[in-house]
């Protein structure tokens, strides 16, 4: 792996925001406008042959940083573990990027060696290379990360979404759509057909159950 983070570095050297290895994984984050270019390198170029996108997905990171709950004060038990609106933040983190990223991850079956490679989208609306043409299994992940979070790819052959359904509003993995979603449907008994209508559950955030005693992380003869 360390071999790879230092041919990156060579080969990107006027390109790369960074190149990390973390529990030997190696991350690179390149600017939204080399996509293309880095995708073709890293797919033919003798020294990567990533021949294979195994994964694309769209992140959020809205909000990145800041906590509604503190782990230590959350209860293990019962059912009041809502958090109201309004509760103060904290923020644990500084975040000085854009909020919306695709991650994509690489394989080289030739070379046994992955790679991750994360570009931010710049401007909005969210817009990127579509790498189609590089991977074909591109397709359906992009139609997916522009389903769910609204991101739309530069030259892709079918762009319409995926998994909601027709007529769907919003993109459900942004952090900011409500988990009970924007409208809910109900069957009308004296109009005889089903009815949409807007949510009128009131959103909140849940502290999660937490179980403190975990003997992963116990020291030796405790």
């Amino acid at each position: 792996m360390t071999s790879l983070v230092h041919t990156l570095r060579q080969r990107f050297a006027d390109q790369l925001v960074s190149v990390t290895q973390v529990l030997e994984e190696v991350t690179v984050e390149l600017p939204s406008q080399y996509l293309l270019d880095a995708s073709q390198i890293l797919r033919d170029a003798a020294e990567f042959q990533f021949d294979m996108l195994i994964d694309l997905c769209g992140v959020d990171y809205a909000d990145y940083g800041l906590v509604q709950w503190v782990t230590e004060a959350a209860t293990d038990e019962g059912f009041s573990r809502g958090v109201e609106q309004g509760a103060q933040q904290q923020r644990i983190l500084d975040w000085d990027k854009p909020r919306f990223a695709v991650v994509y991850h690489l394989l080289s079956t030739t070379l046994n060696q992955r790679l991750r490679l994360r570009v931010f989208c710049e401007q909005d609306p969210l817009w990127l290379d579509s790498v189609v043409t590089i991977w074909e299994s591109a397709n359906w992940y992009e139609r997916e990360a522009y389903d769910l979070y609204g991101i739309l790819f530069r030259g892709h052959p079918d762009m319409r979404r995926l998994l909601t359904d027709y007529g769907f509003i919003g993109h459900p993995f942004r952090k900011d759509f409500p988990l009970s979603g924007q409208v809910e449907m109900r069957y009308d008994a004296k109009q005889q057909r089903v009815i949409y209508e807007p949510v009128n559950i009131e959103p909140r955030v849940l502290v999660p159950k937490v179980g403190r005693r975990d003997n992963r992380y116990l020291g030796e003869g405790e």
